[in-house]
């Protein structure tokens, strides 16, 4: 069987712990999970939750009632690492009244060396840390820490084990899902320690990806999203004549009702092929199979930065690949990520990005301002003062703000389609969703539409969402 690891000694030492925890409390014992970072991290935790709950935890949403609490942890901006340092410090209270509790670190912040010293020396609560790429390892570091009591790290290897198949998951939702098709990545951006913390790319086979998303539509999943640091280049190394296309194309003669997406891409390695591939299963106007929505990563708008960046493409080639899509799809929503601030970026080199920005009219975009990655290249080069990173910051937000709402105000009368996920944080009254081109969507309606899609008429729009009247199931 797949799972055979989960059968070992250590799996076993682990269940017979928890079964006595279960005779002396009366309960099994729980596991608390906290994600930070991206959805490669949601993805990897599903599956970190799914092999505890196998050793014989219950999952809680408190910190406070379980015995095992893990973090896992992103470094792709210090923010996102200061956040989980943040978190794990409030653990120490309650790691004080409960002596047994086992506090675990992993994921990306904690295959950096610089950090893993930190959290030895600051954070002496936290009993393990490891890295990315093995969470089929848990039930061993629970074991050994069950049976001697020692804090232990495990610092990741330079070369990264083969994918494991068949690991338990425990998806956050019924009817969404995240499905890893690669890890790891190869283009050693300047600014990026993806690379150094998730190794270099390795594709899953693509039988083991069918058979996932078979089963995810027989069980009526609704929403699928494919994951990988560079989708547009699974199955290099792995296959000869086949890649992210064809495996798209697979994919779409599943039956079920639900639709695609994926994330993220490289411009340098998205290909027409793909295009064609994506117009081909998105012209249903009602029921996609892939959406009509692409999330293309621009980083800056300055042929000069994107060279230092290490990204392999200019600003010509990626336009060039956006009006492909809007010639094949066009009414395909656009989305994509800029960094303000990198390092030497001038006046000029800024403006670019605002003209790009302004051509290309994306419908959302995610931007970041520059965060220095030890170990990165871009670390030691010409570092931009904070408080100008932060004026060109708020003159970008500004322009994409203002392209937003008049995005947004084209859907005013029309009917989309929207899956619809659950209530909405700031009003109990309305129900929450996104359209295929994944804008947010609010309305009123039972709440038995939750996980279904539901057909719904615009009759607002402001820059970050759309609001409607529902028409009914769709």
């Amino acid at each position: 069987m797949a799972n055979d690891f989960l059968h070992d000694p250590d799996s076993e030492y682990v269940r017979a712990r928890n079964r006595s925890y279960m005779e002396v409390n009366g309960r099994r014992p729980g596991v608390f999970l906290r994600t930070f970072g991206c959805q490669q991290n949601e993805a990897d935790s599903e599956k970190l939750a799914g092999i505890a709950l196998s050793l014989g935890y219950e999952y809680t949403d408190s910190p406070e009632e379980a015995a095992l609490i893990i973090y896992n942890t992103c470094a792709v901006r210090e923010h996102a690492e200061l956040k989980a340092l943040s978190r794990t410090g409030e653990i120490k209270h309650i790691k004080a009244k409960k002596p047994d509790l086992i506090v675990c670190l992993c994921g990306c912040m904690a295959a950096q060396e610089h950090r893993l010293n930190d959290i030895k020396n600051r954070y002496p609560y936290v009993d393990f840390l490891f890295g990315t790429g093995t969470p089929e390892k848990l039930p061993n570091y629970l074991a050994e820490q069950m049976r001697s009591g020692r804090r232990a790290f495990y610092p990741d290897t330079e070369e990264k084990p083969e994918i494991k198949e068949g690991l338990p998951v425990r998806r956050e939702s019924s009817f969404k899902a995240w499905v890893s098709i690669m890890y790891g990545c190869n283009n050693f951006c300047t600014y990026c320690v993806v690379p150094l913390v998730r190794g270099r790319e390795r594709s899953r086979r693509r039988e083991e990806i069918l058979a996932e998303i078979r089963e995810l539509a027989a069980e009526g999943c609704r929403e699928i999203t494919l994951l990988g640091q560079n989708v547009n280049s699974y199955g290099r190394g792995l296959y000869d004549d086949y890649g992210f296309a064809e495996l798209l194309e697979d994919i779409c003669r599943i039956e079920g009702n639900y639709w695609i997406r994926f994330m993220t891409s490289h411009p340098k390695d998205a290909s027409r092929r793909l295009i064609d591939v994506i117009a081909a299963h998105s012209r249903d106007d009602s029921r996609p199979r892939i959406v009509r929505q692409f999330h293309l990563p621009l980083q800056s708008g300055s042929d000069r930065v994107l060279k230092l960046m290490n990204r392999r493409y200019d600003t010509e080639a990626y336009l060039s690949l956006i009006g492909y899509m809007r010639e094949k799809i066009p009414d395909i929503a656009l989305s994509t990520d800029i960094i303000v601030g990198f390092p030497t970026e001038t006046e000029e080199d800024f403006a670019g990005t605002l003209a790009v920005l302004e051509k290309v009219r994306c419908d959302a975009f995610f931007s970041f301002i520059y965060s220095i990655r030890k170990g990165t290249p871009a670390a030691d080069m010409e570092q931009i003062p904070e408080s100008v990173k932060a004026e060109r910051f708020g003159r970008l937000l500004a322009v994409q703000n203002r392209i937003s709402l008049e995005k947004n105000l084209a859907y005013l009368g029309r009917t989309e389609r929207v899956l619809v996920e659950g209530i909405s944080k700031n009003d109990p009254a309305m129900l929450t969703g996104r359209n295929e081109k994944n804008r947010l969507v609010h309305f009123a309606g039972d709440h038995s539409l939750i996980g279904s899609f539901a057909d719904v008429e615009i009759t607002e729009a402001d820059t970050y969402s759309l609001t409607g009247r529902l028409i009914g199931r769709a």
